[in-house]
């Protein structure tokens, strides 16, 4: 299993996402941090795109994910990232962190921290 961690940081999309009636009606800001556990020796002996996990590509189908959706939980939202990462990207395992900013009063965020494998999704 890679020991490698190619990471996105402080991705900020704005999604519907809570349990009460106003935040069904308005986005809010989402904080998603990722880190994909893979191998990266192929890419870092070659510098070749070819060899190496395309964040863009990841970080665009994040984006695509959450500001189409309509979750309630950011648990949901978390999973579903999760399962991008290992089913269309082939991460080995990956461990997805969403907050939503200013969700509890006199805290900076709350949110969710998960790890997942190809195992957590087999059907």
């Amino acid at each position: 299993m890679g020991r490698d961690c190619v990471q996105i940081k402080d991705l900020l999309v704005r999604a519907v996402i809570g349990v009460n009636d106003w935040e069904r009606r308005a986005r809010q800001d989402v904080l998603i941090n990722i880190c994909m556990f893979t191998d990266t020796r192929a890419a870092g002996k070659t510098d070749n795109i070819a060899d190496a996990l395309n964040y863009r590509s990841v970080a665009k189908r994040v984006i695509a994910l959450a500001e189409g959706s309509q979750f309630f939980l950011v648990e949901r939202l978390a999973e579903e990232i999760a399962r991008v990462c290992v089913q269309e990207f082939g991460v080995e395992r990956v461990r997805v962190e969403v907050e939503k900013p200013g969700a509890v009063r006199f805290a900076r965020s709350v949110g969710v921290v998960i790890e997942r494998t190809a195992e957590d999704f087999a059907e």
